[in-house]
């Protein structure tokens, strides 16, 4: 019988010729080279657009800080009152105000000019106001001297209220020494010239007379708390060595120092915080030789003097103490000139800029602190205002003209408070004794001069950087030398990825370690960190050469690549030795304590400090530099080594001469990537370093840097404002610093591998 024998079916592929099987093969192949091709791409270049959108937000938040501001004409109506000699509006810019010669407060809508209410004050009939004068812009008070030797002493007020849900602002005028006129010279001469101010003490009024007489008027109030009646008990003193005339007078807020300005060039200076023992202190040339001081206005707060000449000029002036620790008057900066005098100075309500008009209509707009003039062209609409009132939230303005019109302008001016000059420079702030680099971007007073410059936080990122990079790259670089090249492979195998996991250690952890335990420890036994810093690698090198006098048996046990091993117990022995020893060494050198001894010797101690920060932040360092310089070291081609050792060199002059120089591509990549790890670090130097901004190297004081400044700050500051801008400046700034490193680290590590690729 016979058998036949089934073949099993064989796959419809198996039967395709083997050059057509090749093609399939090919076709397929590069279909996944295409999609490899495109995928990369397309990645690459998400990656570089993802740059290019936070670039460009960043930039979009940042672009209005540097924005000039600018005046939009909104309408014009008639004033019912005649030339003022005193303007005002209001915070929401509904209700403005007028004070003529005749003693009459006019308060009208400033939407179109209707009277709202007139309120004449007690000036008698056949009295004069012949010299005006008003105190720190947001206390609204104001006095008229007459010609009598009397003055009326006044503020305008503004009360909200609420009816039916919609807002209504009220003007008021009250009257804090009385409602009728004081007389305040006894010989009832005309008031050449007065300053009036409101302070913790009381209201203080000077007076200068037509005839040359200069006095000081302290009204201290008292209030029986049972019947609520108030009075007012008034000190008089003269001061005397004055000048004869004035055209302006200002006393400031903590009534300590009266200033007037005399019709010329000069300024004078007085020192009345003992009224009873006044000082004439100086007077200072305060325009150029044979100008006159034309306006002269506090900014807010009454620190501040601003002072315009005849031919145009503003300069900014406050009181600097100096060594004997007396005050003078000093010129700190000066602004843009005006093309003509000086008509009128107008201070802003809550920031410390300004607005000036001249007599041929050019306005300007001008910023202290920053130095800026944000403005400065002829009135839109070409006239000639008399005299300007703005809004204390800087967002309209009223002109008033000689031939009785009002204009009214809606202001931008969102952030004139700082300027690239004023955050990369030295700034002479309010009450510093000379320039400085200073973060100080907010406060609880509302007359608070901010100061961003970003100097502090620049070079507080720097310091921090620097001191991790000190302590983290020779640790992290020669273990990965020793663990590539000389540890054996057991003990590497179990070294390596010890090391690699602390690299997911939260940083908050080390932070929290930093602060707290850490931080202390330092400063208790700061003699003994500083013998472990300096004279542990000595002790590892002296156990290395007694390492040699060990029986050659017992080193050939123990095994090439082991010898790590050994210097553990010399580690810790040596450390734990330090620590014991540190109280006797402070006691013998350093009269029992060294923190102390440093401070008595001029150097500032923070228990929260650089050095805390560098050892903290080396150990988050640590893992991704040596990661990576262990990798490059290792990957070194294994025929360069044994080229070199079959040519006679040792093991050490084949690492220096050979492994060395192929790895140093990698090994400085390491070192950057490392350092820009440690320059955008937040959470180990905002709970390690005390955050400080000071502009200093000290190893012993604490710093703050750009990424603990924005994790500090920026949950607290409001959305839009210059600070919030500012923050994001700060961002931009980290961005661009850790960019240029990056590229740097980039070419200078393509050059290394092109200087060694011969190798």
């Amino acid at each position: 019988m016979q058998q036949t024998f089934e073949t099993p079916a064989t796959p419809r592929r198996s039967l395709l010729p083997n050059g057509e099987k090749r093609a399939r093969l090919r076709r397929w192949r590069k279909v996944k080279d295409k999609l490899s091709q495109y995928g990369i791409a397309f990645a690459g270049i998400s990656v570089v657009a993802a740059f290019a959108t936070i670039f460009v937000y960043l930039f979009s938040e940042v672009g209005p800080i540097f924005s000039s501001a600018s005046l939009e004409p909104e309408k014009q109506y008639a004033s019912q009152s005649e030339t003022p000699l005193l303007t005002n509006l209001e915070r929401y810019s509904e209700v403005g105000m007028t004070l003529d010669a005749k003693g009459k407060l006019h308060f009208f809508s400033a939407a179109d000019g209707n009277t709202i209410k007139d309120v004449n004050l007690a000036i008698p009939a056949d009295r004069k106001i012949v010299s005006l004068a008003k105190g720190e812009p947001r206390s609204g008070i104001f006095a008229l001297g007459l010609d009598n030797g009397q003055v009326l002493v006044a503020k305008h007020e503004y009360n909200l209220s609420y009816p039916d849900g919609k807002r209504q602002v009220l003007p008021m005028v009250t009257y804090p020494l009385g409602q009728e006129p004081l007389q305040l010279d006894a010989q009832q001469r005309p008031i050449q010239a007065l300053a009036v101010q409101e302070g913790s003490t009381g209201t203080a009024i000077a007076v200068l007379t037509d005839d040359g007489r200069l006095s000081f008027n302290l009204f201290e109030t008292e209030t029986n708390l049972m019947t609520g009646e108030s009075t007012f008990n008034r000190s008089e003193f003269a001061l005397k060595d004055g000048p004869k005339t004035a055209t302006h007078m200002l006393i400031d807020t903590t009534l300590h120092s009266l200033f007037i300005a005399e019709g010329n060039e000069k300024v004078h200076y007085f020192d009345i915080r003992s009224p009873g023992d006044a000082r004439y202190v100086e007077a200072v040339n305060a325009v150029a030789a044979g100008q006159q001081v034309r306006q002269m206005e506090f900014l807010v707060g009454a620190v501040s003097l601003v002072i315009g000449g005849s031919d145009g000029s503003l300069g900014q002036w406050f009181l600097v103490r100096d060594e004997h620790n007396n005050f003078h008057l000093k010129h700190i900066r000066d602004f843009d000139k005006h093309p003509a005098a000086i008509t009128q100075i107008e201070p802003e309500y809550s920031r410390k800029g300004f607005m000036a008009i001249d007599e041929q209509g050019h306005v300007g707009i001008h910023y202290g602190t920053s130095a800026r003039t944000l403005l400065l062209e002829p009135m839109p609409g070409d006239i000639k205002p008399q005299r300007l009132a703005i809004s204390p939230i800087n967002t309209a303005l009223l002109a008033f003209t000689q031939d009785g019109q009002v204009h009214r302008y809606t202001l931008e001016n969102a952030h004139p408070d700082v300027s690239w000059k004023a955050m990369w420079n030295e700034v002479w702030y309010e009450g510093r004794e000379h320039p400085d680099y200073i973060w100080q971007a907010s406060s609880g007073s509302d007359e608070f001069e901010a100061k961003m410059s970003l100097v502090p936080l620049a070079l507080g990122t720097l310091k921090a950087a620097v001191f991790a990079m000190m302590f983290a790259t020779p640790l992290a670089v020669m273990s990965a030398l020793y663990t590539a090249y000389f540890m054996t492979p057991k003990l590497r195998g179990k070294v390596k990825p010890t090391i690699e996991i602390m690299a997911a250690l939260p940083t908050v952890i080390l932070g929290f370690l930093a602060g707290l335990w850490l931080a202390p420890f330092i400063e208790n036994y700061l003699s003994a960190v500083f013998a472990i810093l300096v004279l542990l690698p000595v002790m590892m090198l002296i156990a290395a050469y007694l390492w040699r006098f060990v029986p050659e048996e017992t080193r050939l046990r123990i095994g090439t690549g082991w010898e790590v091993a050994i210097l553990i117990p010399v580690v810790i022995g040596f450390i734990l030795l330090c620590v014991e020893l540190s109280p006797l060494v402070d006691d013998t050198f350093f009269n029992g304590s060294l923190r102390q001894w440093l401070t008595d010797n001029g150097y500032s101690y923070d228990q929260r400090n650089a050095l805390v920060v560098g050892i903290a932040m080396g150990f988050a360092v640590i893992p991704n530099i040596y990661s990576i310089a262990e990798d490059a070291v290792f990957n070194v081609p294994r025929h360069l080594t044994q080229g070199s050792l079959a040519l006679g060199a040792t093991p050490w002059q084949t690492m220096v001469g050979v492994v060395l120089p192929t790895a140093s591509p990698g090994i400085f990549a390491a070192v950057m990537v490392g350092f820009g790890r440690a320059v955008g670090e937040t959470m180990i130097v905002l709970m390690a370093t005390g955050n400080s901004p000071v502009v200093n190297f000290n190893l012993f004081e604490g710093m703050r840097t750009l990424s603990a400044n924005i994790a500090v700050e920026l949950p607290e500051t409001a959305v839009g404002s210059t600070h919030f801008r500012v923050l994001f400046l700060a961002a931009l700034v980290l961005f661009v610093f850790t960019f240029i490193f990056n590229t740097l680290a980039e070419v200078i590590r393509q050059r290394l591998r092109q200087r060694f690729s011969n190798l």
